[in-house]
C-alpha cells in the first residue's frame, strides 16, 4: 500500500502568529508531500517493503536493499517526522507541560526552563538543517538530542517524544536567518497533551 499525506489536524492559519500560514501550506502541501511521493517512488517494485510501516521501515534499514536505502532512509525519515511534527503543535498551545512527561522532565533536567534552554540550544546550534529532539533513549531516560537533515531517532533505538524541524523551509518566509526567535516562538504552539500521550505510549 502506498504511502500518503496526512492531513494537518488544524487549519493552514491555526498556529499564527508563530508559524505563517504560507509557510504551513508550502511545508505541508511541498515538502512533506514530496517526501511521501519519492518514497513511493524508490519503493516501487518492491511490493514486500509497500506493505510494512514507515516505522518499520525506519527502524530496520538493514532489509531494505542497499541500492534504495538511501533514498529510503531519507524520505521516509522525512515523512515519520513531518507526520510527528504536525501533531505535536495545535492552536493556543504552549505553556508548561503537565502530568508524567512533565514529572520525567523535571526529574531528569531539574526544571522546565533547564529543559527548555537545552532544547533550544539544540536547536539553534545545529549545523546545517535537521531536528532537535526530546527523546526516551537507549538507557530508558529522557534526553535531548540533534539529528541531521531527515535522520530520525527511532533508527538508532530512540523514542521520539517531541521535536522540532530546523530546515530553513520551516521558518524563512517569516524569520529569515532567525531561527533563535523562530525557537522562541514555536514553544508558544507546543501540544503538551499530545506529547503526554507519546511518553506514556512509549
Amino acid at each position: 500500500m502506498k504511502h500518503i499525506l496526512p492531513e494537518l489536524p488544524y487549519s493552514l492559519d491555526a498556529l499564527e502568529p508563530y508559524i505563517d500560514a504560507k509557510t504551513m501550506e508550502i511545508h505541508h502541501s511541498k515538502h512533506h508531500q514530496s517526501y511521501v511521493d519519492k518514497l513511493n517512488a524508490a519503493l516501487d517494485g518492491h511490493e514486500d517493503l509497500l506493505e510494512l510501516s514507515v516505522e518499520h521501515l525506519l527502524t530496520d534499514l538493514d532489509k531494505v536493499p542497499e541500492e534504495i536505502r538511501t533514498a529510503v532512509k531519507n524520505n521516509a525519515g522525512g515523512h515519520y517526522n513531518h507526520s510527528m511534527f504536525w501533531k505535536m503543535m495545535k492552536h493556543d498551545g504552549g505553556g508548561d507541560p503537565t502530568g508524567d512527561v512533565a514529572e520525567a522532565i523535571n526529574g531528569e533536567f531539574g526544571d522546565f526552563s533547564k529543559f527548555k534552554e537545552l532544547f533550544a540550544n539544540a536547536a539553534a546550534t545545529l549545523f546545517g538543517s535537521g531536528w532537535a529532539w526530546l527523546v526516551i533513549n537507549k538507557d530508558n531516560k529522557l534526553d535531548v538530542t540533534q539529528t541531521h537533515n531527515q535522520d530520525s531517532p527511532i533508527s538508532v533505538g530512540q523514542k521520539p517524544l517531541l521535536g522540532l524541524d530546523v530546515w530553513e523551509h520551516a521558518y524563512y518566509l517569516k524569520y529569515q536567518n532567525r531561527r533563535p526567535e523562530y525557537i522562541a516562538n514555536w514553544w508558544n504552539t507546543v501540544n503538551w497533551e499530545q506529547i503526554e500521550e507519546n511518553y506514556l505510549k512509549s
